[in-house]
């Protein structure tokens, strides 16, 4: 299946959004944006939704993009543009082992995400977490997702849905036999 030229990559925090992300735009010389760059200030500060969707408004103007996130106040401006949705739909245990690792990484290396932002061994088995983060939604946005896909605001959409990395892979080789 040939992806669109907007395209929302969706899932589970962990599930490798931003990779896969970059990846198809790099493959297709598109611009990437990342949500979470947008809605992240310094010292981990929401911005407001006004701000948020005032942001991603100025990001998405491009007719070839693709953006990833999960926020659910802002999909309404993003499925307005796009024409795909790519959702990792994998399964808990390669999620969990995913961000286990990612946030470990990530404290251990202090690696900078957005921002100055950065995930601390101290905190990554607070309540504020991501691993904890994905423990509370990953059920959620597994029953979400197919019902939001069926809503007359999706109709447009491709929807393309992923179960495995491998599947993810063979899809993702596919876009580029596709160029």
């Amino acid at each position: 299946m040939r992806v669109g030229q907007r395209i929302h990559v969706v899932g589970t925090s962990g599930s490798g959004k931003t990779t896969l992300a970059k990846q198809i735009a790099a493959q297709l010389q598109m611009q990437h944006v990342e949500m979470d760059a947008l809605h992240w200030d310094a010292n981990w500060t929401n911005v407001s939704t006004e701000v948020f969707r005032e942001r991603l408004e100025q990001a998405l103007v491009g007719d070839r993009w693709v953006i990833n996130g999960n926020y659910s106040r802002v999909r309404d401006l993003v499925w307005s543009r796009a024409d795909t949705v790519v959702w990792l739909n994998y399964s808990f245990w390669l999620v969990f082992s995913r961000i286990v690792r990612r946030t470990l990484w990530r404290g251990l290396t202090r690696q900078e995400l957005w921002n100055g932002n950065r995930e601390s061994l101290r905190n990554a088995f607070s309540k504020d977490s991501m691993i904890v983060w994905m423990l509370k939604t990953y059920r959620k946005k597994r029953q979400q997702y197919p019902i939001l896909f069926q809503q007359p605001e999706a109709s447009h959409l491709t929807i393309v849905e992923l179960r495995s990395p491998q599947a993810t892979e063979a899809w993702l080789k596919g876009q580029n036999s596709c160029l």
